[in-house]
């Protein structure tokens, strides 16, 4: 690749792009520009990350706290400091040896207020299909008689809410002391209203229109978000520009890709933009993939953004056993059906309900006799969208037409990709966005891309699992944390030891309640018995973390709206809702003594397998020490780094407590990722021997790195301990690649009760 550089900088200045050894994700906002990300670069570098990863950065909703409402694809965010402000966190960076990653958003724009700060989406309403922005946008012209439906008022149209301002040719619409703008078409200005507005492109709508007359593609139920045409060369060029440039000029050196599954041609997009790119710069894609669903092979990324390692790691803590009482008692105390009946109840009720516009589209385009097929193959389709050689639905098997629309989908690409991207909305809505929110046995098992319904992962399928990566995909990303996770990784480790003690969710504030569907008796939320058990186990996650009532209080609420079984975003129960604050505990709530050693084991394991593991890990903003937050927005909150407690431990002080201990070893691991890459190559699963051999999950990555890890230590612990359970570590002395330095070595065969004596978990680096 021949790569090109500004005026303002030499080819000295700019490093080649390399895969990352380890990213760490940034979270971009008002409240934390680019110069506080600038500010945190001395630390990250001591840290021991080699690239940044940041959130959105293009020119996005005025206030948005997240950056994914893009506005303008040609101009970096004022808010954050402009391309100058970027420019120059790229070279402070730079300086410390640091390369940045940005996520990138092609499947989507806003639709924002103002309606001009979006202008292809303007001139599309001032201009109609005749605009040369028409081809930026799916718009069903037909569906809306010729018009594009705009649901973004708060109730009905209002006849005396309308002023037509001639003088600038702007429609204007008052509703709660604000006034929106829109354009005219030309010549309409001086229209009696109703012929007026008979007239426009478009139809101004309250919000609740949209569910069944939508007739533009959005990202998945979100109508002030507007899906983009990237396979259109000349949208892609359009939207690409600036960001091309970035890569071009070296401020950049890795992209994350948002929602890959929103395109219309995910591979064909990701061919394009590999050849704009060049071969060096790093690219993965957000792509949530079922357990036995792999990354399609040809497409020209290093892999997904890793959820798929997510599930696995969190699978190693969740005991089977322990997740099947939970799953009993919670069927006991709600009256609410298994996990298969749930997730096929949400994806029905999403599908007829908030899809109900994309579902009219692809019954119309597929025909009456194929409709009934179209809406069954899309409840059973078993992962998010198909791709060819992909999966192919069991749960419509016997349905009339069901052949007939898979060859439609083969047949026809237009009808293809459009059933693939209402497939994938119809995923995320109904699993991670319903029922997740209604199937609580076990929260930590409800996270974005696991199986609630069977969560747990043998040793033997993560070392399946990882060797195939290494083999496959060795460059990929990998996480435990994100923005988009419901519960940070520190929160799910705690809540997990329940799998291995379900009777501590009996306990006061446990699974109590009366049955039925959804709960009875008592008054509001404080009388759920499905919300006191997601209560019950997101006080435990949380712990005593600071401001965690009002924290629980909002979680509590945004659970009970998403799950839709009292509550709901759309038509809220105030009486109910006034009652969920109450099953927020008014002491801190902690996890029962016996617990609290497994929380730690679980912590300090699945730190060490994700940070050792085959692929780049990514670090979420301040989870290299304890961090707990629950979901959005929770999980955004402006990062809080341990500067302090790492010049600490730099300077020779011994880890107390959990979160100094994580922080030892994230930054122990982090450094020797940067410093000694070709130690994490390669894998290799050790076997350990004796009665308490599947409580661990050991590796060798190199001849030189190995990884030891306790799983499900509660249940070790009420076994007898490790009982003379052993490993045979490879050829060679090891010593542990953080703690104490000079520690002592280890060879041959060694009892894991002793490898493991301050640590449940340790790195071992080979010296000699």
């Amino acid at each position: 690749m021949t790569m090109q550089y500004s005026s303002s900088q030499s080819e000295s200045d700019v490093p080649k792009p390399v895969v990352p050894a380890s990213t760490y994700r940034l979270q971009l906002g008002p409240a934390f520009p680019f110069a506080a990300a600038g500010a945190a670069v001395p630390y990250l570098a001591s840290l021991g990350v080699s690239h940044l990863h940041l959130s959105p950065a293009l020119e996005a909703v005025p206030g948005s706290a997240h950056g994914y409402d893009v506005t303008d694809h040609t101009r970096v965010r004022a808010e954050l400091g402009g391309e100058e402000g970027l420019r120059a966190l790229a070279a402070k960076a730079r300086a410390h040896g640091l390369g940045l990653v940005l996520d990138i958003v092609p499947n989507h724009m806003a639709v924002p207020d103002p309606l001009r700060l979006n202008r292809p989406l303007w001139e599309v309403l001032r201009e109609g299909p005749r605009s040369p922005y028409a081809r930026w946008f799916d718009v069903d012209w037909e569906a809306g008689d010729g018009r594009l439906l705009l649901p973004v008022l708060g109730e009905p149209p209002r006849t005396d809410g309308f002023r037509v301002d001639a003088g600038t040719e702007l429609l204007r619409y008052a509703e709660g002391g604000t006034e929106r703008e829109f354009p005219l078409r030309a010549g309409t200005a001086g229209l009696p209203l109703p012929e007026l507005l008979a007239a426009q492109w478009y139809r101004i709508a309250c919000w609740r229109e949209a569910r069944t007359a939508l007739n533009y593609r959005r990202f998945f139920t979100i109508s002030g978000l507007i899906g983009v045409r990237v396979e259109d060369p000349g949208v892609f060029s359009a939207t690409h520009t600036k960001v091309l440039e970035l890569v071009r000029d070296g401020v950049l050196q890795g992209l994350r890709v948002d929602h890959v599954d929103g395109l219309a041609d995910p591979e064909g997009y990701l061919r394009r933009l590999r050849e704009a790119v060049g071969g060096d710069c790093w690219v993965v894609v957000e792509k949530i993939l079922a357990r036995q669903e792999r990354l399609p092979p040809g497409w020209p990324v290093a892999g997904t953004t890793g959820y798929d390692a997510l599930h696995r790691v969190d699978g190693l803590f969740a005991d089977p056993a322990g997740t099947a009482e939970l799953a009993r008692a919670y069927a006991g105390a709600t009256g609410l059906p298994s996990w298969e009946e749930t997730a096929a109840a949400a994806a029905r009720e999403v599908l007829t309900g908030d899809l109900a516009a994309e579902l009219a589209l692809l019954e119309r385009l597929a025909g009456p006799e194929l409709a009934p097929a179209v809406r069954e193959l899309l409840i059973g389709y078993p992962v998010y969208r198909p791709y060819p050689g992909g999966a192919v639905a069991e749960g419509a098997a016997g349905v009339s037409g069901l052949d007939g629309v898979r060859e439609l989908v083969l047949r026809d690409p237009a009808f293809g990709a459009r059933f693939a991207q209402t497939s994938a909305a119809l995923r995320a809505k109904s699993l991670e966005d319903r029922a997740f929110y209604r199937w609580a046995p076990l929260l930590s098992a409800t996270e974005v891309g696991g199986e609630p319904g069977a969560p747990a992962v043998s040793v033997a399928e993560f070392h399946a699992y990882c060797a195939e990566l290494e083999r496959d995909w060795p460059a990929t990303g990998t996480v435990l944390s994100t923005h988009d996770t419901k519960r940070s990784a520190d929160v799910r480790a705690r809540i997990a030891t329940l799998s291995q003690a379900p009777g501590a969710m009996a306990v006061t504030g446990g699974a109590g309640g009366s049955g039925g569907s959804g709960g009875s008796g008592g008054s509001g939320g404080s009388g759920d018995p499905q919300l006191a058990w997601v209560a019950r186990q997101s006080a435990l996650g949380l712990g005593d973390a600071p401001d965690r009532e009002a924290r629980l209080a909002a979680a509590l609420l945004k659970a009970a709206r998403e799950a839709g079984l009292r509550t709901s975003w759309t038509d809220p129960d105030e009486e109910y809702e006034a009652g969920i604050a109450d099953l927020v505990p008014g002491e801190a709530a902690g996890l029962p003594g016996h617990l609290t050693e497994a929380a730690r084991a679980n912590v300090l394991g699945m730190t060490l397998l994700h940070l050792t593991m085959p692929g780049v890990p990514e670090v979420y903003q301040g989870s290299e020490t304890e961090y707990r937050a629950l979901v959005d927005p929770d999980n955004r909150r402006p990062a809080a780094f341990p500067r302090g407690a790492l010049a600490a431990l730099d300077a020779g002080t011994a880890p107390q407590g959990l979160a100094a201990e994580k922080l030892a070893l994230t930054a122990a691991l982090l450094r020797l990722r940067r410093d000694r890459p070709a130690l994490f190559t390669g894998y290799t699963p050790l076997t350990a021997s004796g009665p308490a051999a599947d409580h661990c999950v050991a590796f060798a990555r190199s001849a030189d790195l190995v990884a030891v890890a306790t799983r499900l230590s509660h249940r070790l612990a009420e076994s007898g301990g490790w009982n003379g359970t052993t490993l045979n570590l490879p050829p060679g002395r090891w010593r542990a690649a953080h703690g104490t330095p000079g520690g002592g070595a280890h060879e041959g065969r060694v009892e894991l009760a002793n490898l493991l004596t301050d640590l449940p978990a340790t790195a071992l680096i080979r010296v000699g």
